[in-house]
């Protein structure tokens, strides 16, 4: 039967997914590892060398910002208020996806609602990020359910437009595979298309942490009292530059880690089965 024998090209892969076990294959985990380490190495080195040259309080070194990374672990204030910052980042997260994702599944599968509320997806994609936080503090207050909402509501747009494409994307043949065997919507939900989303999940995912960690920081910054963002704002009133880079340093570190030991090796896994 034709709907058991059609395969699909790499020239039908969607372009947002196209090439990504290419490379990791190419140079294999421990040449990446290697190379990655050297140009970590190679930018402390140029980090050092302009401290070195510019001789300013305003421009520390890695010693500096070490020494105020090992104070502020010793006080514990960094792993307090990076915890902070972390739980906001995972509650905004969980949020946006659980709102963005059926959306996104939704508009994909009905081209009419699609055709009605693009032009939403569109406003809410380009709606600053400053004037939802803005709006949430006046609106809810100063306090954590403001500032995970105005998170979220910045991130929703992108998590549905990437699943809306997603599901668009999906080759009609699994479908009329699933009618053939009279699977109800639950068994056609979980066997057929969500494996072919994981992929679209696992881009939101890595774009995602890639934005909601910034603006959680911004929010901070403007309206709580906690936080990696709150302490750069007050660190910025004193100009303590070594303390601004060990807060901001200490805090991408964590999302480095999440990064290389969550999300990338959950986005190779999605996209194993293709070609």
């Amino acid at each position: 039967m034709a709907l058991f024998s059609r395969e699909i090209s790499r020239e039908e892969e969607p372009p947002l997914l196209r090439g990504r076990a290419g490379p990791a294959r190419a140079g294999g985990k421990g040449g990446r590892l290697i190379v990655g380490a050297v140009s970590l190495v190679a930018l402390v080195a140029l980090w050092a060398m302009a401290a070195w040259l510019a001789q300013s309080r305003h421009f520390p070194g890695p010693v500096a910002v070490g020494a105020a990374i090992g104070a502020g672990i010793g006080s514990g204030e960094l792993p307090y208020h990076t915890a902070i910052t972390l739980a906001r980042v995972a509650a905004s997260f969980v949020v946006a996806f659980a709102i963005g994702s059926p959306i996104g599944i939704v508009l994909g599968r009905f081209g009419k609602l699609d055709l009605f509320f693009d032009s939403w997806l569109i406003l809410f994609l380009n709606l600053p990020a400053l004037i939802v936080i803005i709006l949430c503090f006046v609106w809810l207050g100063q306090n954590e359910a403001a500032a995970v909402t105005a998170v979220a509501l910045n991130k929703i747009p992108n998590v549905a437009v990437i699943l809306r494409e997603g599901t668009q994307a999906m080759p009609p043949g699994y479908d009329e595979m699933a009618t053939l065997y009279r699977f109800d919507w639950w068994t056609r939900l979980r066997h057929v298309h969500l494996p072919q989303l994981a992929p679209y999940f696992a881009v939101a995912a890595r774009s995602g942490l890639a934005i909601v960690w910034k603006i959680v920081l911004i929010v901070e910054l403007l309206g709580l009292s906690s936080g990696v963002g709150f302490k750069l704002n007050m660190y910025f009133q004193s100009f303590d530059v070594a303390n601004i880079l060990a807060y901001a340093l200490s805090f991408i570190v964590v999302i480095f880690v999440i990064e290389a030991m969550l999300l990338r090796p959950w986005q190779s896994a999605a996209n194993r089965w293709r070609p």
